[in-house]
């Protein structure tokens, strides 16, 4: 961002992010869902007699689990007999009842384990007369870890699953692709939680970050019904080539999978879940039309582009660049716009650099838009970070990439060695600017934001 009238625009990119992640704050929403009237609990038109409870256990996983503990702890305080949620390190919340075991993300520790060890116990202690209440958002499928373990053959490691996540994390996997072979690879994912649980009630709270609200897909379905299989999951494997990458054991697992030598995950009809309700609680569209709203308290005719933006980063920064030159050019005069995007990107890493799908996303649109006045981006992820950074994303314009080439900095480079982060630290640290958007942990995860602002009449006044 380079002058007077652009840091007015950057600020009503904040304004109009600040005002999305507003409306997906995780412990609103579970109040927003969940009531408790003398002893009843009543939860998106299902109600809990919770004087028939022997006990009410509180688990879960993800990045804006804490905040949806903290708001179960102010509904029912001590009537919960013990909880236990697995959060990304750092994303914890002042939690005086429900423990909080922290882990690393999106590659699964060592710590991830050890708690979801604990989650699946208290699951199987469960009994008929207990209400196991699931909190789940993003960032569950890292975090909630429990990788198939052998009895007469072979388990799965952690080791294994870390490096079949790295593996296809890098080859831009989607959410859905990653999802179903880690399922296959796991004791709590694709409905085995649920599973753990039964004969308990269970009602399971979700904070959605993924395209078209999947419950199968969302933190891998944990309490849900799988509708992928062994040889889904080794599509995805066979779709990116990483046959020969991924390690023996799971490769020998899944083909003992798909011979019918090992059980599949949870299917629909299983009786196991016939005592399981999920409901999900916020996700990219509330989040998407609170954005609307304030960006027309602020001026803007505003137009939604798309709440299911996908594919890789930079074609999709491409697609949205067309669409913004496409409504400079109809534009009337004194008319200013704002386009909106929600969804999550992909990126294939072939370079070495470091980044993210939103930084990388900011760089691509910032070269497609090269030259062009008044038209300013911001790409963020709703959690505060985007991939392995300190960075939630990036804000960018039509002269950002042009300024950084003057003072030697060049964003081809950057973006094909998928070194975001690097061009964005040292664009800013030469001139001064604040395109790097470090928001840190926001206690919520609906996906990922852009947000254009079209205002060329704003810098014809400037020029």
């Amino acid at each position: 961002m380079t002058d007077t009238e652009e840091l007015a625009d950057s600020q009503n990119l904040l304004d109009i992010f600040n005002a999305a992640l507003a409306a997906v704050d995780p412990y609103n929403a579970v109040l927003k869902a969940a009531k408790v009237e003398g002893d009843q609990l009543r939860i998106a038109g299902a109600k809990y007699d919770l004087a028939a409870f022997d006990r009410i256990i509180v688990v879960g996983a993800g990045k804006a689990t804490a905040r949806m503990a903290l708001a179960i702890e102010s509904l029912l305080g001590s009537k919960i007999d013990a909880g236990l949620i697995v959060v990304k390190d750092g994303h914890i919340a002042p939690l005086a009842i429900i423990e909080q075991v922290e882990s690393s993300h999106p590659v699964p520790g060592e710590a991830g384990v050890a708690g979801t060890v604990r989650v699946l116990e208290m699951a199987h202690a469960a009994t008929e007369k207990t209400l196991l209440i699931c909190l789940l958002s993003g960032g569950a499928s890292a975090l909630l870890v429990a990788p198939v373990a052998g009895v007469t053959l072979p388990g799965i490691t952690l080791q294994d699953k870390q490096e079949a996540t790295r593996l296809l994390l890098n080859a831009g996997a989607s959410i859905a692709e990653l999802n179903a072979v880690r399922k296959h690879l796991s004791m709590v994912k694709g409905g085995r939680l649920a599973q753990a649980a039964y004969p308990a009630q269970v009602v399971t709270l979700i904070l959605s970050d993924v395209i078209g609200d999947p419950l199968d897909v969302i933190a891998s379905g944990p309490t849900a019904q799988d509708n992928s299989t062994f040889a889904d999951a080794w599509a995805v494997i066979v779709k990116f080539g990483l046959q020969e990458e991924l390690p023996p054991r799971v490769v020998d697992y899944l083909q003992r999978g798909i011979a019918g030598r090992v059980a599949e995950t949870v299917k629909e009809n299983n009786p196991r879940l016939d005592k399981t309700r999920n409901i999900i609680i916020a996700s990219i569209h509330q989040a998407m039309a609170a954005a609307q709203e304030k960006s027309a308290q602020l001026g803007f005719v505003t137009r939604m582009i798309s709440d299911t933006l996908q594919g890789e980063a930079r074609e999709a920064a491409r697609f949205l660049a067309q669409a913004a030159r496409a409504e400079l050019a109809v534009m009337k005069p004194n008319e200013r716009r704002c386009l909106l995007c929600g969804g999550e990107t992909t990126v294939t890493v072939r370079g070495t650099g470091k980044g993210g799908r939103n930084q990388e996303f900011a760089l691509a649109f910032a070269l497609e838009i090269e030259g062009c006045q008044g038209v300013t981006l911001l790409s963020a992820g709703t959690d505060g970070t985007d991939g392995p950074t300190d960075a939630a994303g990036a804000m960018v314009d039509g002269r950002t990439t042009s300024w950084a080439r003057s003072l030697g900095i060049d964003p081809i480079s950057h973006l094909d060695n998928n070194d975001s982060y690097t061009f964005f630290q040292q664009f800013d640290a030469a001139t001064g600017a604040h395109s790097h958007l470090k928001a840190g942990s926001t206690g919520t995860n609906v996906m990922d934001i852009q947000i254009v602002l079209l205002n060329p009449n704003h810098f014809k006044k400037s020029s």
